[in-house]
């Protein structure tokens, strides 16, 4: 697989990554067995960047990849780890600001380092924007583990372009981790033009829109508990007929360039420029296979016309996460 590097002074990763979230959380009951054979399946294709949160499945997720490495060398890979987001022993996410003084960096990152059964995280960053704590404080903080050895680059999450500014003056950024796809463009106008002139790369989470461009997602289908898309507005009602009108529109676009829906969803993402990691968000061996082949998919003017005309920018149906989620995102102010 091609590689592609994140930002100025971040590392070099393959053009697509995994993220493992929903191998232990959020999208309904888990295989962790296909989870693993997932990760392998991930880095036998050449992916090298693995994404997590410590608080995904309250830190199953992290020991999901531990395990998983067992069977791989631990420096073929690049780990990336969020944090800040706090649980109750019920799973349910506690209305708190993100967990990201400095004192709380370094107590995370070591719980982190001994679920994952390594010596480093490879990019290490908060969950999102805490605004009682200067975001100075919180990259100080890594940067100081970087200094020590135990992490090696830092990255953010979901924040605008003045904290994206006030970061990079504290310590360099590697990337952006940010929700980008044909369903999601608010980045385009303002963060991911800022993101470049620092000089900082981009990971494109939710390019298949939590599975509304996958392809495969049917009007009549039942959430089953723990499943948070059963919160989100653009899975509900009239919104979810609107959006899957769109990949309908989509479908019709892919069929004719000889792809899938969720193909195209991922190569348009990775069309948008060389300094963009899409990841891919597949708990399955059969759906990573299926959004692998878009590394290939070559989008040429044509095709990009058409996807766009299908789905044009601004034409989703409901906001991206509930509403009390979407206060408190930075990127969104």
């Amino acid at each position: 697989m091609d590689t592609r590097k994140l930002g100025t002074d971040g590392p070099e990763v393959s053009a697509l990554g995994l993220g493992a979230m929903g191998m232990s959380d959020l999208y309904g009951p888990a295989d962790e067995a296909e989870g693993i054979a997932t990760i392998h399946a991930a880095i036998d294709a050449g992916i090298t960047m693995i994404d997590t949160g410590d608080f995904y499945g309250s830190g199953h997720n992290e020991m999901l990849i531990r395990d998983a490495l067992r069977q791989r060398d631990r420096d073929d890979v690049v780990i990336s780890v969020k944090f800040g987001s706090r649980r109750s022993p019920d799973g349910a996410f506690q209305p708190v600001p993100a967990d990201t003084d400095p004192a709380a960096v370094k107590d995370r990152l070591a719980y982190t380092l001994r679920r994952l059964g390594t010596d480093h995280v490879d990019i290490y960053r908060p969950t999102r924007l805490n605004p009682n704590v200067p975001i100075e404080d919180t990259v100080g903080a890594i940067a100081e583990m970087v200094q020590a050895g135990y992490v090696r680059h830092i990255g953010l999450s979901e924040v605008g372009v003045a904290t994206l500014r006030r970061a990079a003056a504290v310590h360099p950024i590697s990337d952006l981790q940010i929700e980008y796809s044909l369903l999601s463009r608010g980045v385009e106008a303002e963060i991911l033009p800022a993101a470049r002139e620092l000089g900082i790369g981009v990971t494109a989470y939710g390019v298949l829109s939590r599975g509304l461009l996958s392809g495969h997602w049917r009007p009549d289908r039942a959430l089953t508990g723990g499943d948070f898309r059963g919160q989100v507005p653009r899975f509900q009602g009239e919104n979810l007929a609107a959006n899957l009108a769109l990949v309908d529109a989509l479908r019709t676009v892919a069929a004719s360039i000889g792809a899938t829906v969720a193909q195209v969803a991922v190569a348009w993402v990775a069309s948008r420029g060389t300094d963009i990691v899409p990841l891919i968000g597949a708990r399955r061996r059969d759906r990573l296979q299926e959004s692998l082949a878009a590394a290939d998919l070559v989008l040429d003017e044509a095709a990009l016309r058409a996807i766009e005309s299908a789905v044009p920018a601004g034409a989703a149906a409901g906001d991206r996460y509930p509403a009390q989620q979407m206060a408190v995102l930075d990127s969104e102010r």
